[in-house]
């Protein structure tokens, strides 16, 4: 028996009891629940539930009120959470999570099946929500940022101790907490774009135990009153893409850079840099691994990495020589705090927490609600859920959007049935934020990564062509007309051709081009940056003036 099944067979076993914590309903509906004073009738039955479990309640839903598994179509479940959420919201408590079976996988011998006209056998879905007391997040200081090192510099372990608190082995131990598992994108919730969170509330930081673990992560964003997500790239050069995914499809707040102190900046090292530097990203560069080598060494590092940033036309700022309160206050565009760090030693690991703590969060962007998806996943009982990170605006359960572009340039209209973030269920979430987000109208396959979700009353203009500016960082020749690299803009990626002004540009150069897309149309923006790269060939640019659709 699985452990998801067993769950189900549990709440059937233990059933509906006067004292209990347990409740059976078919569905819920906005029509019946929702009309003539039923909402605070069952919100005060699901405060008897909550306090009966001791902070927890199991709203079992598909299935009759003696308990015969009834299954409803995946329609009906959907807005029956809805309804539970609203519900459980009027009764300070909210939905911490989820779990669904379609009722042929749960039907056997040891259960029931209702033999009503309701039931519907063959596609019918039955569920189990997990409520919890107090109510979903309240998203007010949450900063987002993105790592980048290269391979071997540390990046994933410094990370691992910082939302842990734990030292690491020397072995990378801490590492080992955020690698990727299947399980955690099995219901395609918006913290998968996050690969660490901790946070912090009036006693200091706020931990996770073990960051595998959606209930600790889910105890993090309940506690602190400030949150500090991370942001995961690939440090492999064959796999940059991936960085420039996480850099510039995101809304990050601040960058991160890793440079171990045993190795010193690498020209990986100086891409990242380059890459985060170019899009105007406040980042933070943390020596690493100074529990290898000697106080000399740590020194040479560290001129090294002043001598990239001076290239860079920024300006380095010892974190240790100036303290945490000027680096709070200076970071910016061009001044770059450095600070020398060991996750086995613990050395500047208090100082990362206090710069977590109290800079500031990057301002959203005021504006109508914009969001370009980054994934999509198919949630049973849901249904298609785009996650990414809103990049204006404000989105609400109910609104309706706009999808697109499509392939031929048109959008379709969507509704939002719910939003997700950080495994809790949402109202409401606005710029900046990291959410998953539910909608009524569409299936999962026509949903791509790079489209975007605007307010169904804008008048989207996708483009083919785009006018820019680019700077070119590294390439082993001239860039001449039709050049081919992968434009990474917002959450596209994509390739295009370039139509340099003058017919070419050198390495070093910056210039005005002409960027087509190759197969389809995207929505672009005057003023939106882009990287591009093709093999070892890598610059970035500015959007300058959008063409239209040819």
């Amino acid at each position: 028996m699985s452990p998801d099944r067993a769950v189900l067979d549990r709440a059937l076993e233990r059933g509906e009891q006067e004292g209990g914590s347990v409740e059976f309903k078919e569905r819920l509906t906005e029509d019946l629940h929702l009309a003539d004073g039923r909402l605070e009738s069952l919100a005060a039955q699901l405060r008897h539930r909550v306090l009966s479990g001791e902070g927890e309640a199991t709203y079992v839903v598909g299935v009759t009120d003696a308990g015969g598994l009834a299954g409803i179509p995946p329609e009906e479940f959907s807005e029956s959470m809805d309804v539970l959420s609203l519900i459980a919201d009027e009764a300070g408590a909210h939905i911490e999570e989820v779990q669904t079976w379609g009722i042929n996988d749960v039907r056997d011998a040891d259960h029931h099946v209702a033999d009503d006209a309701t039931a519907d056998a063959d596609h019918g879905i039955v569920g189990v929500a997990t409520i919890r007391e107090g109510a979903v997040l309240e998203d007010d200081d949450h900063i987002v940022v993105g790592t980048a090192g290269h391979v071997d510099h540390g990046k994933s372990t410094l990370v691992g101790t910082l939302v842990t608190g734990t030292a690491d082995d020397g072995e990378g131990g801490t590492r080992s907490f955020l690698d990727v598992q299947p399980h955690e994108v099995e219901r395609g919730l918006s913290a998968d774009l996050s690969y660490g969170v901790y946070g912090f509330d009036e006693d200091g930081p706020v931990r996770m135990d073990n960051p595998d673990r959606k209930t600790d992560r889910a105890a993090v964003v309940e506690e602190a009153d400030r949150l500090v997500s991370f942001v995961d790239t690939v440090g492999h050069e064959p796999w940059l893409r991936t960085t420039i995914r996480g850099l510039v499809g995101q809304k990050l707040d601040y960058g991160l850079l890793t440079v171990a102190a045993d190795d010193g900046p690498t020209q990986t090292t100086r891409e990242h840099l380059g890459i985060l530097l170019a899009t105007d990203l406040p980042t933070i560069v943390a020596i690493t691994k100074t529990d290898l080598v000697s106080d000399q060494r740590v020194a040479e590092v560290e001129r090294e990495v002043e001598a990239a940033l001076r290239e860079a036309d920024k300006t380095p700022l010892r974190v240790d020589r100036h303290g945490v309160d000027v680096a709070v206050e200076e970071i910016s565009e061009t001044v770059v705090p450095v600070v020398t760090t060991s996750a086995v030693t613990m050395d500047g690991m208090a100082q990362l927490d206090e710069l977590f703590e109290r800079l500031p969060k990057v301002a959203g962007e005021d504006g109508e609600f914009r969001m370009y998806v980054d994934r999509s996943y198919n949630v049973q009982g849901v249904g298609a859920v785009a996650s990414g990170t809103i990049k204006s605006g404000t989105v609400e359960a109910g609104d309706e959007l706009l999808l697109g572009p499509m392939q031929d340039g048109s959008f379709r209209e969507v509704t939002v049935r719910s939003i997700e973030m950080h495994y809790h269920r949402v109202d409401e979430a606005r710029s900046g934020r990291i959410v998953g987000i539910a909608l009524k109208g569409v299936q999962e396959a026509d949903v791509e990564r790079g489209m975007v979700l605007l307010p169904r009353d804008a008048d989207p203009q996708p483009v083919r062509e785009f006018e820019a500016e680019v700077m070119v960082l590294n390439h082993p020749t001239r860039i001449g007309d039709g050049y081919e690299p992968v434009v990474h803009l917002e959450t596209i990626s994509e390739a295009a051709q370039f139509f340099p002004d003058g017919g070419q540009l050198l390495p070093g150069d910056s210039g005005y081009t002409r960027v087509r897309f190759k197969f389809r149309p995207y929505l672009v923006e005057e003023g939106q940056r882009f990287v591009f790269r093709e093999g070892r060939s890598k610059g970035v640019g500015t959007v300058t003036d959008v063409t239209g659709v040819e």
